[in-house]
C-alpha cells in the first residue's frame, strides 16, 4: 500500500504568489527562462533556472549554477518572499484550464515505495537529466520540482477533498499569464491529515508516475548518495497525486528533418504497405481514434490508418507511438532510437497542429506526424505489466507551477 505523509512546505507569502509561481524548469530553455523572469526578481526561475543570473556563456551544468540556485533560495528566505510552514500539512492544488478542473493532493511520497515498485514507472530516464536534478537537490537542499502521480479514484478521498475545498478558503488563488487558474488550500487539521494518510495506507495499493520520472529518480539517488548523512526528510520526495478520472493526456506529436532520401510521393507510396493513405488537403488532420495518424508535408495533410498486422494487442504493441516507430520511423526513416536521433523532434499537444505546420513550412522540418493520445488506462496497463512506453508518449496539461510548494530535505 502507498505511504505518503504531510510536510512543512516552503511557500511564498500571499502577496508574492503570482510573481513566484513559475512554469516547470524542464519546459523552458535558458533563453526562454531569461525572458520569462525579466523584471521579476521574485520569479522562482531564479532558483530552478539559476543560470539566468549568470553570463550567457555559463555551462548550465556547472557547479556555479547550482551554487547560484542555493544563493538565490537563501536570498528569497531572507527577503521574506518565501517562508516555511510551522506544521506538517497536506495541500490541495486545483488547476483549471479551458473550463476543465483537476484537483490533486500535494504531499511527500516514500522513496522506499519508489524503489519497491509501489510507485510505478512507465518511462526510462536519461543519466544527464538525472544528474542535473541530483546536483540541484544536493546543493540547495530542496526538492523544487513536483512529481505528478496518478491513482485510481477512492470515493472516500474524493469526498473529503471536495468538502475541504467547499468549506475552507484557499490560501492562493490566481490566474497565470497563460490563462490557467491555480488555487491551493492547506489541510492542517490533525484528524483530516490522519484520515488521508490512512486512506492511502489501506485503499491505494499503488500510484503511477504521470510526469516527473527524472525528478523521482534523482530524489532516490540523492538519498543514496547522502547515505548516513541523509535526514528523515530525504526519505520522501515532493509529489502531487491526482485521481485518474480527472486526468487528460494530450497528444505528443513528431516532426522529422528529412525523409531519408524519399520524396513526399515515394514516401507516401512506401507507407501504403502498412497504412491506408487518404488525402486530407490543407485542413489539419487530428486523429479521431486509435491507430489513426496525420501526416503533413509539402503543405498538404494526409490521414493514415494502420492496417491489420501492423500492431499487436499487448500493452506496448498496441500503442500508436509503437506503430509509428515500427512501421514508419524505423522502417522508412532509419530512426531507431527516438531519444538520441537528431532527425526527430517532439511537439506537445498543447501547441496545437498549427505548430506542426509552422515547423514544416519554415523549412526547419520536412514532415510532421500527429497522433491520437495515449489513455490513462493504457498508461496504467503498461506500468502494471512492468514495461515502459516509447519516449515522449504522454503530454499532460495543465502543468503544476514550481515555487508554490517546495520540500526541504535539509534545515
Amino acid at each position: 500500500m502507498s505511504s505518503i505523509r504531510p510536510f512543512k512546505a516552503l511557500r511564498p507569502q500571499a502577496q508574492f504568489t503570482k510573481q513566484v509561481a513559475s512554469r516547470p524548469y524542464d519546459v523552458l530553455s535558458s533563453a526562454e527562462a531569461r525572458i520569462e523572469a525579466q523584471g521579476n526578481p521574485a520569479s522562482f526561475l531564479h532558483i530552478t533556472k539559476s543560470e539566468i543570473d549568470l553570463p550567457e556563456s555559463t555551462d548550465i551544468h556547472s557547479a556555479e549554477v547550482y551554487e547560484k540556485a542555493k544563493e538565490n533560495l537563501t536570498a528569497f528566505l531572507k527577503r521574506d518572499i518565501l517562508f516555511r510552514e510551522n506544521k506538517d500539512c497536506y495541500y490541495v492544488y486545483r488547476l483549471i484550464m479551458d473550463g476543465r478542473s483537476q484537483t490533486g493532493l500535494v504531499c511527500v511520497s516514500s522513496i522506499d515505495d519508489y524503489e519497491n515498485g509501489i510507485i510505478k514507472k512507465h518511462e526510462f530516464t536519461r543519466p544527464e537529466k538525472e544528474q542535473d536534478r541530483i546536483n540541484h537537490i544536493k546543493t540547495t537542499g530542496a526538492q523544487t520540482g513536483n512529481v505528478f502521480l496518478a491513482y485510481r479514484n477512492v470515493e472516500e478521498l474524493d469526498e473529503l477533498i471536495e468538502k475541504w475545498m467547499k468549506t475552507k478558503t484557499a490560501v492562493y488563488n490566481f490566474t497565470a499569464d497563460d490563462g490557467i487558474e491555480h488555487a491551493v488550500w492547506i489541510i492542517n487539521d490533525t484528524a483530516a491529515i490522519e484520515k488521508i494518510t490512512a486512506i492511502f495506507e489501506t485503499q491505494v495499493p499503488c500510484t503511477y508516475i504521470a510526469d516527473g520520472h527524472h525528478r523521482a529518480a534523482s530524489a532516490a539517488k540523492v538519498r543514496k548518495a547522502l547515505g548516513k548523512d541523509a535526514t528523515p526528510e530525504a526519505d520522501y520526495f515532493l509529489t502531487t497525486l491526482f485521481p485518474a478520472s480527472q486526468l487528460v493526456i494530450m497528444d505528443y506529436n513528431r516532426v522529422v528533418k528529412n525523409l531519408n532520401g524519399h520524396s513526399v510521393e515515394s514516401f507516401l507510396e512506401a507507407l501504403n504497405q502498412d497504412f491506408i493513405v487518404e488525402e486530407s488537403g490543407r485542413k489539419a488532420y487530428k486523429p479521431q481514434s486509435l491507430h489513426e495518424f496525420g501526416f503533413y508535408a509539402a503543405k498538404k495533410w494526409y490521414k493514415l490508418t494502420a492496417k491489420e498486422g501492423t500492431y499487436t494487442e499487448d500493452p506496448i504493441g498496441v500503442l500508436d507511438v509503437t506503430i509509428l516507430q515500427n512501421n514508419v520511423l524505423g522502417k522508412h526513416l532509419n530512426i531507431h532510437d527516438q531519444r538520441t536521433d537528431k532527425n526527430i523532434d517532439f511537439v506537445g499537444g498543447i501547441r496545437g497542429l498549427a505548430e506542426l505546420e509552422n515547423r514544416v513550412n519554415s523549412g526547419e522540418m520536412a514532415a510532421a506526424f500527429s497522433l491520437y493520445p495515449v489513455s490513462i488506462e493504457q498508461l496504467f496497463s503498461i506500468a502494471d505489466s512492468g514495461n515502459v512506453m516509447p519516449p515522449k508518449s504522454t503530454w499532460f496539461e495543465p502543468k503544476l507551477r514550481d515555487g508554490l510548494l517546495t520540500h526541504l530535505i535539509t534545515e
